[in-house]
């Protein structure tokens, strides 16, 4: 199984997220989501961690920048995905869940996920 980077932004299916991380300041990690029009479901949480930096203003606070997840879908795709905490630009908002890279089941069949048509 190989891991091949996607770095995509993903959408939140409406009404999944996860309130209990929410209540302490975490992000809600969807149990569903939307990737080139097609829906994920999460089954199972496999690994977290955040990545912090310096604060941007110079004191020696460390921020959190992003919250990492390594999961599985419901038919056995893993993903890392991640939620950053502040916006890359005032154009990219809404975006803040990311597809970071992909590890497709041993045994799938098909084309690269990140590689488009062929050409012709």
């Amino acid at each position: 199984m190989d891991e091949e980077f996607i770095g995509e932004a993903i959408q939140a299916a409406g009404g999944t997220l996860d309130h209990g991380a929410m209540a302490t300041g975490g992000p809600g990690l969807p149990a569903r989501f939307l990737w080139r029009d097609q829906e994920y479901a999460v089954e199972r949480v496999l690994e977290r961690w955040k990545t912090t930096s310096d604060c941007r203003s110079g004191s020696r606070e460390q921020y959190v920048r992003k919250h990492w997840f390594r999961i599985r879908t419901a038919d056995g795709t893993q993903m890392r995905i991640y939620f950053e905490r502040q916006a890359r630009s005032r154009g990219q908002r809404k975006a803040r869940w990311w597809l970071y890279s992909i590890v497709t089941p041993e045994g799938a069949q098909g084309e690269s996920l990140a590689s488009g048509p062929e050409p012709r």
